[in-house]
C-alpha cells in the first residue's frame, strides 16, 4: 500500500508536530570514522547542525530536537 502524500496529511495553517527521519544508503558514512577507508567524517555533525538551523529559520519551523547517529553498531 502506498504512503499518503504529506500535502494530504498536513493541514495548512495548523500547528503540528512532525517526526522526520533520514538514513544513509550504500553503506555510506555520514559521520565518524569509516573502518573500510579510514576516512574521518566527524566534521559533518557540525555541518548538519548548521544546515538544520539555517533551514528551520527560513522555513519558519521550530526544531524541538534532533539526533545525528553513527552507522556503527555495538
Amino acid at each position: 500500500m502506498a504512503r499518503t502524500n504529506r500535502r494530504d496529511v498536513l493541514a495548512a495553517g495548523e500547528i503540528q508536530v512532525v517526526h522526520c527521519i533520514n538514513r544513509c544508503v550504500r553503506r555510506a558514512y555520514l559521520c565518524g570514522q569509516d573502518p573500510l577507508t579510514g576516512t574521518d567524517y566527524e566534521h559533518r555533525r557540525e555541518l548538519i547542525r548548521q544546515r538544520l538551523e539555517f533551514l528551520a529559520g527560513i522555513m519558519g519551523i521550530e526544531v524541538l530536537g534532533y539526533s545525528v547517529m553513527s552507522n556503527l553498531a555495538g
